[in-house]
């Protein structure tokens, strides 16, 4: 048979791109926020639904700590963080549908776990980073409010917390205190925070961990207008209280987080890799029309 022309197999070509042969998308790992589970259908099986039905043959994986759902809940209040993110890393990198590289979506707390993710683990890749509501320079006074006001978990740990954050038994064994930072109390912060201190170079720069933040090619923060359990909610967008007192606060570039670069920020805002979203409503409450407008892009 002979060669078919040249030009004919350029409009093949075209046909080919224009029928249908675009890249599938790449795989999306969630990860829930404190006192929620992998696939409660209410919030992570619903958002893993949701997905699923607007970008068809999507792979999408609700991380799960825990052989149970009842154990991923109550980790999600216990596991040393520093564990759950070696585990998640684990866990990623056995999976052969990840090899490629993903997506992450972190939810609250979620969202600083799966940077650590990325910073420490960069194998698989991580491509895209979307954080909503996470709390990037960590929160502090009075753990507002948890899931289910009136558990007696919840008051557990906001006697615990104020008792103690920085001791290392609390450290240890507590999940909020790991990212409880205490604008009046910096340097037992620094000295003593065994997981939020760690990841954003408070005791020093690790370039690994700056260098792997780097890679990713969007870092996605959504900060909730309205939030009532997030102190500060400007944690969302990396600001924080400004050192020494608790009412006025600053934005990230004023940090000295970004000025001194320590994590690559500044570099990847100059990049414009760094995307800040704003959305009316308490903590993680968004609409559906607001997630497939404004989250979604992100993800195909």
């Amino acid at each position: 048979m002979a060669a078919l022309p040249a030009a004919v197999l350029a409009v093949l070509g075209l046909l080919g791109l224009r029928l249908g042969c675009a890249a599938a998308a790449a795989p999306l790992v969630i990860w829930h926020g404190m006192g929620d589970s992998c696939c409660n259908p209410q919030s992570m099986g619903y958002i893993k639904k949701i997905v699923e039905n607007k970008i068809p043959g999507i792979y999408v994986l609700s991380l799960k700590i825990g052989s149970n759902l009842i154990q991923d809940m109550e980790n999600s209040f216990f596991m040393n963080v520093n564990d759950q993110v070696r585990e998640v890393c684990s866990q990623l990198a056995q999976d052969p549908r990840l090899k490629g590289g993903y997506n992450a979506m972190g939810f609250s707390q979620g969202g600083q776990f799966l940077r650590a993710v990325a910073q420490r683990c960069p194998s698989p890749p991580m491509l895209n980073l979307i954080s909503v509501g996470g709390q990037h320079q960590g929160s502090v006074y009075g753990f507002p409010r948890c899931p289910g006001e009136s558990s007696h978990i919840c008051d557990w740990i906001r006697k615990t917390l104020d008792l103690g954050a920085y001791t290392q038994a609390v450290q240890e064994h507590l999940v909020q205190a790991e990212y409880w930072h205490n604008p009046l109390k910096e340097e037992d912060y620094r000295k003593n925070s065994i997981f939020l201190a760690d990841i954003n170079q408070e005791r020093g720069i690790n370039e690994t961990y700056k260098k792997n933040l780097m890679a990713l090619k969007k870092f996605v923060m959504v900060k909730f207008l309205n939030d009532t359990m997030v102190d500060p909610p400007i944690s969302e967008w990396f600001g924080f209280y400004k050192s020494g007192q608790a009412k006025e606060t600053v934005p990230l570039k004023e940090t000295s987080l970004y000025t001194e670069d320590r994590l690559g920020l500044q570099e990847m805002d100059k990049a414009g890799k760094l995307v800040f979203l704003g959305v009316q409503g308490d903590h993680l409450h968004f609409s559906e029309e607001w997630f497939y407008a404004t989250i979604l892009p992100f993800l195909q």
